[in-house]
């Protein structure tokens, strides 16, 4: 049986979308999705467009972009606005390469104190503890 165009509840759109409810309610006192009225009393329906909007911005969550940054891409969806998309996307990116490095030296530093860990013998003092009393421990690798 098909259903008509707005005829999911609530519970229907958390479930096709991949979401909770309070996640759905969360977005929509965020303005990043409509809350539709109320018919007679009766309780509010959905339809496949919000399907798809709530899967967008989970989509674009699940790439770095935070809440603001998915109202500004919801802002430009319709197309006419890539040079502008694609700026959001280059600071992001580069966010994310940021992130990386960081990452990146945060592991060295770590696996260089686990290192020590594993090597360290007789009564001395806990390499990893110690560096983390110590004022620099990026130095100490």
């Amino acid at each position: 049986m098909e259903r008509n165009k707005d005829s999911l509840t609530i519970g229907e759109l958390a479930a096709q979308a991949g979401v909770g409810v309070e996640t759905i309610r969360f977005y929509q006192r965020k303005a990043l999705i409509a809350e539709p009225p109320r018919r007679a009393g009766a309780i509010r329906r959905y339809g496949a467009a919000d399907v798809e909007r709530l899967r967008f911005v989970k989509s674009a969550q699940s790439l770095g972009f935070s809440l603001d940054e998915v109202a500004e891409l919801l802002r430009l969806e319709d197309g006419a606005h890539c040079k502008e998309a694609s700026s959001l996307a280059e600071v992001k990116l580069a966010d994310i390469r940021r992130k990386l490095a960081e990452l990146s030296r945060m592991e060295s530093v770590l696996s260089g104190l686990v290192d020590a860990c594993h090597v360290r013998r007789g009564k001395v003092s806990c390499p990893l503890i110690a560096s983390f009393h110590a004022p620099d421990i990026e130095g100490r690798r």
